[in-house]
């Protein structure tokens, strides 16, 4: 299982034109409790976001020594085309989820919109929608791991064992870098929390028997 972007974003969108007045947004935002407002074009395209953060700037006016220039500007916007960041982050329905947390992470950004070929917004994919990806079964993500070994390393040799997420993994590999490497495949996982690993490295400097003198 790799889960895409496609398979946890949310469809139903709700979206604002350039010209939404700072009131019309502020109120969406608190109808429909999201945290960023997609704006579009007439077509359909992603041409910025508004995000609380950009709205908070004109609450920050009141204090305008612990602002910058930008939200010095953003505080005096009226419009969404006034207020929005762009051009847009944005991913792709056939992005990883690793990708768009990445960029979530990274940029320190809750919501990020999905858009098609030709920019048009096509879902949003929220920090909560990124979490579902753990709520997979112990059960798939056991049967998956063991696939992956069965099929790419040596059946027979390791025991795994997966509670809430996490996953043990005991065994023998022949070198230490395929353990290594096999650990890191696992933690790849969709759903893995985490690997606790258990394996039976070889000696780096195995004792070679000789003569005794």
């Amino acid at each position: 299982m790799n889960a895409t972007v496609k398979d946890v974003m949310t469809t139903a969108v709700v979206v604002v034109r350039r010209g939404a007045t700072f009131k019309e947004m502020a109120a969406a935002l608190r109808r429909y409790r999201v945290s960023a407002l997609p704006v579009v074009d007439a077509d359909g395209k992603v041409i910025g976001v508004v995000s609380e953060a950009d709205m908070l700037a004109k609450e920050a006016l009141t204090d305008p020594g612990v602002i910058d220039g930008l939200a010095l500007h953003k505080a005096g916007g009226l419009t969404a085309g006034d207020l929005m960041t762009h051009p847009a982050v944005t991913v792709r329905p056939e992005d990883s989820v690793e990708h768009a947390a990445r960029l979530m992470y990274n940029l320190r950004i809750k919501r990020l919109p999905v858009v098609d070929a030709g920019g048009g917004l096509v879902g949003v994919i929220s920090r909560t929608d990124l979490l579902a990806v753990y709520d997979r079964p112990d059960a798939e993500i056991r049967a998956e791991i063991e696939g992956l070994i069965r099929h790419e390393f040596l059946p027979g040799q390791f025991a795994v064992t997966v509670e809430d997420g996490v996953v043990t993994l005991a065994g023998s590999p022949e070198t230490a870098a395929l353990g290594h490497h096999i650990v890191g495949k696992v933690r790849h996982v969709q759903g893995v929390v985490a690997v606790r690993d258990q394996l039976s490295y070889p000696d780096v400097y195995p004792i070679v028997a000789g003569p005794v003198l």
